[in-house]
């Protein structure tokens, strides 16, 4: 998965330099950031939590700083997995710093992503839209940081308000620029709500109240009981993971 974003700050390029060689730093930026290894100038491990739809992974990340050209050009690499789960990941990220004729910045990041395992099933719009999410809350903690008292030129777009019934007692005890457990909200999509084996689960009454934001199902099976909690816009894809789950094992 490839993802590629830009913002602007006041702060000049300089500025904006020193902040992303500290670690530290970008760490308390990042969403779902617990804890950082400093294992030295270029090279740290990050410990953080990441929610997709129903699965919560915490992952162990190794990533180390390649190459740079400052103040203009950073490249980044890393690793990372949690076994929790059976999922792992490889990043390669390129930071370009421009400097503005009125003295600011523009940041732009390009992110090489490649998820495996389990949260790797997950279809690419619903990995996109999770990695929007987190880019903007990113990018208004590093804002904030580069500019604590003055305005911006381009903020990004207000991150969607949490569904406080999706967020644990932990993350919601935790502000956002703190870094709390990142969920995935919902929100509401002007398409219709989903047919076929989705709308027999939830009725035609259902349906004809209006759009669903989330779609939420308990299944039980055995001793296990889990709780889906899926965007509606995707909802054909919760709707193949379903049959998958319910279908017969040999």
């Amino acid at each position: 998965m490839e993802i590629e974003k830009t913002l602007v700050t006041a702060a000049p390029p300089a500025r904006v330099w020193e902040l992303l060689l500290d670690p530290n730093v970008m760490g308390a930026c990042v969403p779902g950031m617990a804890s950082i290894e400093v294992l030295s100038e270029v090279e740290y491990i990050a410990h953080m939590a990441v929610k997709i739809a129903f699965i919560n992974a915490r992952f162990r990340l190794h990533t180390k700083i390649v190459e740079t050209r400052a103040p203009h050009y950073l490249r980044t690499e890393g690793t990372g997995e949690d076994a929790s789960v059976a999922s792992s990941l490889r990043q390669s990220s390129e930071l370009f710093l421009t400097p503005l004729d009125d003295g600011g910045t523009q940041l732009r990041i390009k992110v090489q992503l490649d998820v495996l395992g389990r949260l790797g099933t997950f279809g690419l719009s619903v990995m996109k839209t999770k990695a929007d999410r987190m880019w903007d809350e990113f990018g208004a903690n590093l804002l904030a940081r580069l500019e604590p008292q003055g305005g911006q030129h381009a903020p990004p777009a207000p991150a969607p308000a949490r569904n406080p019934a999706a967020v644990t007692p932990a993350a919601a005890a935790t502000p956002p620029a703190a870094n709390g457990h990142a969920v995935l909200p919902a929100q509401s999509v002007p398409a219709p709500a989903p047919a076929g084996l989705l709308a027999r689960l939830f009725g035609r009454s259902e349906a004809a109240r209006g759009p669903l934001a989330e779609i939420c199902i308990e299944l039980r099976r055995h001793d296990e009981t889990i709780v889906v909690r899926w965007p509606a816009a995707h909802g054909e894809q919760c709707a193949a993971w379903l049959r998958d789950y319910l279908r017969p094992r040999a």
